[in-house]
Parts: C-alpha cells; sequence; structure tokens
C-alpha cells in the first residue's frame, strides 16, 4: 500500500470515528427547562402544557412565543443529489444532513431537525414538507436533485408561510455572487459589461446566473453550458430552468463561449476545463472553479495562462473558497428572528453586499488567530471572507432582518439597533457588559501608551482602536518591526496617522526620559548610565515615564512575562501617596452572567485592610461596568467556625468595612459556594447583610484567587476581561501573557475611561 493510500485510509477511519464516538451521530436534544420537581413537570407537561395549547390555539403566531418553533429549522432531503455522492438515497444522506445541522448550531446557534424522506417524487415530496409547516420555523432543502429541487421548493413556496430556501441553489448564489462582486472590483471591470460562461446548469448553476442577473450582469452576455454543450434556442431538449437562458447563437462548443469572457463559472465536474480555454479569455479573467472535490481547472493550471487571473474555488485549501456556510446560518438567523414569510430576492441580495464588504474591511483580530500565517487583505487572494469569521453573525443577519423589514415580509417589529447588539453579543461574550465601558472610552479622547508595541496582537488592537475609539495607541517598538508585521497581518494601520511610535532604540525624547527616570530612581540605586541603559532596553519602565511626565494618559504591559516584573517598574515610577496597587481584579463571563475575582495578583498574603481596600476597589470598578456588587468574602473558615490565617484576615476586613460604613453590600468569611448559594448560606447565617448571590469573589490570598479564575476560565468556559489593577487611577493596566486581541481591546476601554473617575 502507498503512502497515499496509507494516508487516505487513515483519513477515512479518523472520519468514521468522529461519526461514531463517544456516542454515534453528531446531535442530541437536550431540555431548556428545568426537569427535577414535581413542580417542573406539571409545567412542562401535564396540567401546566395545556395553558400554552390553549394560548397557541387562540392565537397561532404564539407558537413561537411558547415554543422552540422560531428557533426551529427543518433540514429536509431525499438523497438524491448527495454532495458529490449522486443519489445514494436518504437514509446514506443522514450524515449530511446532521452535519448541515450542526452548522446551523454552531454558526448561528439555530436548533435543527435532520429529516430524511424515503420519497423520490417531487410533489409528493414537497406535499410532505408543507404538512410540516406547524413544527418549524423555517425550511432548508438540501441534496435534491435537479431538476426536482426546483419544483418542490417552488410548490413549498406557493403553500407554506415559512422561509423555504434549497441550500444548493440559493447559498452557493449568494456566496458566489459576493465573491464576483468583489472580483469585479479587483478586476476593475463594470458588472454590466462583462461576458459571463457559465459551465453546468444544475441547481446551482442556474441559481449563480440568476443572482447575477439580480446584480446586474445583462442576460444577453450570458452563456450557459450542459453536458451537451452550449444552452442555445435550437435546442429541443431544454427544461424551463434551462430554457431561461437559452440564447440564439451559433456557438456550441466550450472553446467557442470561451472567447473574451471575463468570468467562468463552473458547477460542474473535474478537469473541464483546460489552461488552452482560460487563454482564450479576456484579460485578468475571473474563474469560479466550483465543482467539489476536485475543481474544473486547477488554480495552478489556470495561472498558467493567465497569470492575472483572479480565482475561487469550493476548496479550503485555496485562497476564495465558495463556502456556503458563509451564507445559509445567518440568512435563516435574519430571516428567523423578524418572523419572515419567506426569503426574497431583497434578503439574499442583502447577504450578498454583507459579504462582499465583510471582505473589504479590516480583518478581524480572531480571524487572524484562527487563519494564522494567511494573508487576509482584500485583493486577488480575498475576495471573500473565512467561514470562521465572528463579525459574519451580526453582520450578515442584521443586514437580512432590515431587508425583510423594508421588503414587507417581516411579521415582527423589532428595534435593528438593539438587534445588532445582540447578534455581536452572541458572538463576543463581553459584548454586552463591555457596552457601557466602551461608551465611556467614546467620550474621551485618550493616549494609551502599549510596552510590547511589536506583538501581534497589539498591532490588532491599535487597529481595533482605530476603528472603533477616539483614543490615539502610543507603540513602543523598532519601526522597521511594526511596519513588516503590520504588512504581513494586512492590517491598514500607519505610524503617525493612526499611532504614535515610541522608538526606544531611536527617539529624540530619549534625554528626557532616561533624566526622568534616574530623578525618580536616583536615591534607589539607579546610576544615570543604568538609567540610560533602561530606558533603551525596557519597554515596561518607558511605558511608565511616558505616563508620568504626561506623554500618555495610561498604560498596558504584560503580553509577555511575569506580572510581577511588571508591576516592579509601575510601582518604581507610578505610586505615590494617593496611587498605588490595591489589588488586582479580573471579570469572568459565564453563561450564568458575570463573575469578579480579586485579588489575583497583587497582595500574596494580604492583612485585613489590604484585603478592606482591595474589596472597596473592587467595588468601584464592578460599577463600571453597570453591575451592582455583592461582595462575597471567601476564606477557608466560615462564619468564625476555624481559626485559621485567612478566616482572621477575612474578619478583621469585615470589621474595617463597618467601620467605613461603605455603600454595597458584603458578607463573610464564608467558603465559595456559600457566597455563590443564598439558601445554603441562610442555613448557615440566617439573616446575614448580604441579599442574593455574590458577583464579587475575593479571597485572602492570591493562590486561591488566581485558582479560582483559571478553574472559571479552563473548566467553567469562562471569559475573562482583565485582569483589572486597582489602585492607580486607571493609569497602569497589566495583562497577561494568554491575553487575546478582544481581551487587550477590552483592557484598552476601560483605560480608556477618565482617570479621576475610578481607583
Amino acid at each position: 500500500m502507498s503512502s497515499d493510500e496509507q494516508a487516505k485510509g487513515s483519513a477515512r477511519q479518523e472520519a468514521l470515528n468522529y461519526h461514531e464516538f463517544p456516542k454515534p451521530g453528531k446531535l442530541e436534544i437536550r431540555a431548556t427547562k428545568p426537569m427535577t420537581t414535581g413542580r417542573d413537570l406539571s409545567n412542562a407537561y401535564s396540567p401546566g402544557v395545556a395553558d400554552a395549547c390553549l394560548e397557541i390555539e387562540k392565537n397561532p403566531a404564539d407558537a413561537t412565543r411558547y415554543t422552540a418553533k422560531g428557533n426551529l429549522v427543518a433540514v429536509i432531503s431525499n438523497g438524491t443529489a448527495v454532495l458529490g455522492l449522486g443519489n445514494i438515497g436518504a437514509q446514506a444522506s443522514k450524515p449530511v444532513m446532521e452535519g448541515k445541522a450542526v452548522l446551523f448550531k454552531k454558526f448561528a446557534n439555530i436548533d435543527c431537525f435532520d429529516i430524511e424522506v424515503n420519497e423520490p417524487d417531487p410533489v409528493k415530496l414537497a406535499e410532505l414538507v408543507i404538512r410540516l409547516e406547524p413544527t418549524f420555523g423555517a425550511v432548508n432543502l438540501e441534496d435534491i436533485k435537479a431538476p426536482d429541487c426546483f419544483l418542490v421548493e417552488r410548490l413549498c413556496r406557493e403553500r407554506m408561510n415559512i422561509p423555504v430556501f434549497h441550500d444548493d441553489q440559493h447559498g452557493t448564489a449568494i456566496v458566489a455572487a459576493a465573491a464576483a462582486f468583489n472580483a469585479l472590483i479587483v478586476a476593475k471591470k463594470k458588472i454590466e459589461e462583462i461576458q459571463v460562461v457559465a459551465l453546468g446548469a444544475g441547481a446551482a448553476g442556474i441559481a449563480c446566473l440568476k443572482m447575477l442577473k439580480v446584480m446586474g450582469v445583462r442576460d444577453e452576455n450570458i452563456l450557459m453550458l450542459d453536458s451537451k454543450g452550449v444552452v442555445h434556442k435550437s435546442r429541443n431538449d431544454l427544461s424551463p430552468e434551462k430554457a431561461e437562458f437559452a440564447k440564439d447563437t451559433p456557438k456550441r462548443s466550450i472553446e467557442d463561449a470561451m472567447k473574451g469572457a471575463d468570468l467562468f463559472l463552473g458547477v460542474s465536474g473535474p478537469g473541464l476545463l483546460t489552461s488552452e480555454m482560460v487563454g482564450l479569455m479576456a484579460k485578468d479573467p475571473i474563474i469560479f472553479a466550483l465543482a467539489n472535490p476536485t475543481p474544473e481547472i486547477m488554480p495552478d493550471e489556470a495561472r498558467k495562462a493567465a497569470p492575472g487571473a483572479l480565482i475561487a474555488t469550493g476548496r479550503s485549501d485555496f485562497p476564495n473558497q465558495v463556502n456556503n456556510v458563509l451564507c445559509f446560518p445567518f440568512i435563516f438567523r435574519g430571516a428567523l428572528d423578524v418572523g419572515a414569510t419567506e426569503i426574497n430576492d431583497e434578503m439574499k441580495l442583502a447577504c450578498v453586499e454583507a459579504i462582499a464588504g465583510l471582505a473589504r474591511a479590516t480583518t478581524s483580530a480572531e480571524v487572524g488567530q484562527a487563519y494564522r500565517g494567511e494573508r487576509l487583505t482584500f485583493g486577488p487572494d480575498y475576495l471573500i471572507p473565512k467561514p470562521f469569521d465572528p463579525r459574519l453573525l451580526p453582520t450578515i443577519a442584521y443586514a437580512v432582518a432590515k431587508a425583510a423589514i423594508e421588503s414587507g415580509v417581516a411579521r415582527k417589529k423589532i428595534d435593528l439597533a438593539a438587534y445588532r447588539e445582540s447578534l455581536k453579543a452572541q458572538v463576543f461574550r463581553s459584548s454586552m457588559i463591555m457596552r457601557s465601558v466602551f461608551e465611556a472610552a467614546k467620550t474621551s479622547q485618550r493616549r494609551i501608551i502599549f510596552a510590547e508595541g511589536e506583538d501581534e496582537r497589539i498591532l490588532r488592537t491599535a487597529q481595533a482602536m482605530s476603528e472603533e475609539t477616539e483614543d490615539t495607541p502610543i507603540l513602543i517598538g523598532r519601526p522597521e518591526v511594526i511596519e513588516h508585521r503590520i504588512e504581513r497581518e494586512g492590517l491598514t494601520i500607519r505610524a503617525g496617522r493612526d499611532f504614535e511610535l515610541v522608538n526606544p532604540e531611536n527617539d529624540p525624547r530619549y534625554k528626557e526620559y532616561w533624566e526622568s527616570y534616574h530623578a525618580i530612581m536616583r536615591r534607589r540605586g539607579v546610576s544615570p548610565d543604568l538609567a540610560r541603559a533602561i530606558m533603551r532596553t525596557n519597554s515596561t519602565a518607558i511605558a511608565a515615564v511616558a505616563v508620568h511626565r504626561g506623554d500618555a494618559h495610561s498604560m498596558i504591559c504584560g503580553t509577555f512575562g511575569e506580572y510581577r516584573w511588571h508591576l516592579n517598574y509601575i510601582e518604581q515610577v507610578l505610586a505615590n501617596d494617593e496611587l498605588h496597587p490595591v489589588g488586582s481584579m479580573s471579570l469572568i463571563i459565564l453563561d450564568q452572567g458575570p463573575l469578579f475575582v480579586a485579588d489575583t495578583h497583587i497582595h500574596i498574603e494580604p492583612s485585613g485592610e489590604q484585603l478592606a481596600d482591595t474589596i472597596e476597589a473592587a467595588a468601584r470598578h464592578v460599577r463600571r461596568f453597570g453591575v451592582v456588587p455583592k461582595v462575597g468574602l471567601c476564606s477557608g473558615s466560615q462564619f468564625g467556625n476555624l481559626d485559621s490565617r485567612s478566616g482572621r484576615a477575612m474578619r478583621a476586613a469585615l470589621a474595617i468595612l463597618d467601620q467605613r460604613q461603605v455603600d454595597f453590600e458584603y458578607e463573610g468569611e464564608m467558603h465559595t459556594d456559600a457566597a455563590l448559594d443564598p439558601d445554603l448560606r441562610e442555613r448557615l447565617m440566617p439573616n446575614g447583610r448580604l441579599t442574593g448571590k455574590a458577583n464579587v469573589l475575593v479571597y485572602a490570598n492570591t493562590d486561591a484567587a488566581g485558582a479560582t479564575r483559571n478553574i472559571l476560565k479552563s473548566v467553567a468556559g469562562g471569559l475573562e476581561v482583565g485582569p483589572i489593577l486597582m489602585g492607580m487611577g486607571n493609569r497602569a493596566h497589566i495583562v497577561t501573557p494568554s491575553i487575546t486581541v478582544r481581551g487587550l481591546l477590552n483592557i484598552a476601554a476601560l483605560a480608556g475611561s477618565e482617570v479621576s473617575s475610578y481607583g
């Protein structure tokens, strides 16, 4: 057996294992309501369920209010045209339909039932689908052969009052149209002037051509070919769908058709386009070879004949993959959320424009992380976004919902601005809780200096800041390194325009900076020579001096190195009688809501007074997020049952807070479960001073706080915002090496708030 055969065998077994283990299939059903008590049972089923049934009987639209219908899509197939496998039957198509359902859930949080039907007759299949309308909010028809698919969809659309969408047609058409739209921009060609040749007259090919016509391609400029050659008016074997594109032309072969063509659209089979045929096309042709898994022509072969060709395929291992997943989850999301009765041309066109627009915008940080090593800048090799671009959901679903409302097919009235924010919150879990912070940052124009300015994450953060805030990023780093990495990552920011630069090797302020540092440290063992050396090599110290001198309002450091090493220079340069590090707090965003944890980094074994200061600072910072602080003082002791060091420290902190008469709820000392479980706490300590669950957990040492923070992130899937350095008047923040670009942007927004607001 050859190495290629061994590799294919291994890949095949891996795929089979994926489907079989640890339990067969890719889907399961889970309850969304509690089912732990008799009361739960009576509400879920008899007798409580009758109330919901009667409400829906009175008003059928309430089905989306009391059941899952409004977020439930049917993926339906009869298995007559499955991927590249052909007519393999309904049951053999089930893995594909399950896979489609998984994509709906992953990318748009839409629930699906996959339904495989043993019915080759298109009219009978349509009748079956129509009868399912009470169950679903929308229907996705899948892998039904042409021309049957056209009839099934038409009958369903005519008689159903929910969206019916044949993804093989319209999904492919929308993504291909978005790629074509951008390719024409790159090629500097006008859509109304281009000549189009389509090889393949099945569902996808016909839908693509219809979409191109909607966008502005002239009908007389389109030539379609099927397995018998050019579709012309002298033929008497054409289906109604093919006849729509038949031309009165003497051209018969693909070679005839390709002469002078600007755009080749291939949805046919492998190897049907040769480099000689490409050579017949117009200058800088657009070639969409979408046959899968082997395209009509491989990109390298096409470029032999046309080096300037713009090429898209259906494969993920080449640039510009025309992948339906860029469309179908999000167009359904928008349609469901406004209760659309159909997916019309206006909604499809809005989807095209949204997809195309994303590729022309700066690539998001999350996409850069998911596709490291790829140059994702709009141009010949980046005409459409990547499937894991998190902007797809908020951008496309919003555009589709808006188009549905404006075209009159939406049954629900929604606040579109609020809807867009809710979509962002589904993708960026920190979006909702960070909104007030970002709004505060927008009202100020602050200068934020980043110590590790050469880090790719910092560069992407600077890009995002230039697009989303009024703050000015200042980057410490070598100009040539920063410029090279900006170019490599496909970013658009430029020094002097979008950010300022501090070059530690050659900055005109160097003398002023080392003298400032020496003045601060001269009686702490720092000589002029050492001050000069530190201001050449230590970016954290440079950032701190910049803030000290007023050249920046706030500094951010810590993307590499140990936390307390950075803290040392911040304390040296920026701490004074009024400002000093009080504690470090992390916001952990969980499915159940936000939870704040302190002190994670500053005081290893804090005293009672240090704990009280940390708790007060934590309460102030929690309010920045629009959250009312409820503080749990956590320790190994529970309400005095153990004479431990942590218990004594927490009792001392409690007494100090009582003396200070602070304006927030707090309670302790107690175990973490008591802080989070009001019923347990009431049994242990009736009539305590804390109501409900604690949302701020303060620990008596950094080991406990750090462990809690890391467990919540690693095991509970929590998303961290922070750590937030408290007590420094917002002049400095130290992040950790694991921080993401989104995390850096969140910290930058926090640093973008007014200095005097928070300690």
